[in-house]
């Protein structure tokens, strides 16, 4: 397809948002790309529409169908309603889990989300707050949930937000639900099937009664208690990289044992923008710096590093020689 074409293509889709039954904030975000003379933003965010794949949803945030949005998201809520309708018709009551991390709309995507479930009359357990993937997932077996999400984009950029599936389980959305769900979010063709109208009724606030359990069900595995008991003033240096595991990783920790557990101020601000990091990947070297110059300074033996859901871990320990080494594997 030439660019002439592709341009067209992606203008007549515009138009449609413009004529359509959007918010008038997004509708003056498609106008801005429109009256752009560069139109690589307006091809990028309507040359194609943002798929629900295995994984869920994850794309740049702004208006368009290639971007994360609340009709993005509400198109994914609905087909994924639709199906939990579908698959669980015996059932008095479906339920579902929202969870969210510290991205910037993250939780407005889970109180739209959770309008759109209860507006299908699904039952919605909704984190009062941010909270890790994990507790999440915990969370959904706990409370005997038929599926649950996930606002996060995980350790992409700040740019990015995203939507993971998980199943009664606990687990990401396996097969044959994957591929039926997407089928039912790909039949979405207009946000006028979208139910976006919820019922307060159907939503419980959900917070510290779960934390607690989540950490008592996670002080259960551990395997050595002795060994930790040995190992208690061990300097543990922490850092959630802005993110989830603030909320619950250092009562964790102390909670199984250990009792010199060290944060990294700048890094327990919760934001969405990441300030002090490039990306909020604990894999990547740059992301530990200000935790290991926080280890340097209290002479630490262990620094830790969570990702903005906090799912995905980092670390790094000292060598023979006192110096930091990140480990992976």
């Amino acid at each position: 397809m030439d660019n002439e074409t592709l341009l067209a293509q992606v203008t007549d889709k515009a138009q449609l948002w413009l004529s359509g039954n959007y918010d008038e904030e997004t509708k003056k975000e498609v106008r801005q790309m429109l009256q752009n003379e560069d139109k690589r933003q307006l091809i990028d965010a309507f040359y194609r529409d943002l798929e629900f794949g295995t994984g869920g949803l994850r794309g740049i945030m702004g208006a368009g169908s290639n971007r994360m949005n609340i009709y993005t998201v509400g198109a994914a809520t609905q087909g994924l309603s639709n199906y939990l309708l579908q698959e669980f018709a015996e059932l008095e009551q479906i339920k579902v889990v929202i969870g969210h991390d510290c991205r910037n709309n993250s939780r407005k995507f889970a109180e739209i989300s959770a309008d759109i479930f209860t507006a299908n009359g699904i039952k919605v357990f909704l984190f009062e707050d941010l909270r890790p993937t994990p507790e999440v997932s915990y969370a959904i077996r706990k409370l005997g949930c038929q599926s649950g999400i996930m606002l996060t984009a995980s350790h992409n950029p700040k740019e990015y937000n995203g939507y993971k599936a998980y199943w009664e389980d606990g687990a990401q959305v396996l097969g044959p639900h994957d591929k039926n769900i997407i089928a039912e979010v790909n039949r979405i063709s207009s946000i006028e099937e979208i139910k976006f109208n919820g019922n307060k009724e159907l939503i419980e606030i959900i917070g510290k009664d779960m934390d607690k359990a989540f950490i008592d069900k996670v002080k259960s595995f551990v395997l050595s208690p002795q060994a930790i008991e040995n190992q208690k003033e061990l300097k543990i240096v922490y850092t959630p990289i802005h993110g989830t595991g603030i909320k619950l990783i250092p009562d964790a920790l102390k909670a199984i044992g250990f009792t010199n557990v060290i944060n990294v101020p700048e890094q327990d601000v919760i934001s969405g923008d990441f300030p002090t990091v490039i990306s909020p990947n604990p894999e990547e070297p740059a992301a530990l710096d200000l935790a290991i110059k926080r280890g340097i300074e209290t002479e630490a033996d262990v620094v830790l590093a969570t990702d903005p859901d906090a799912d995905r871990i980092g670390a790094a320990i000292r060598d023979d020689e006192g110096n930091f080494r990140l480990v992976n594997g």
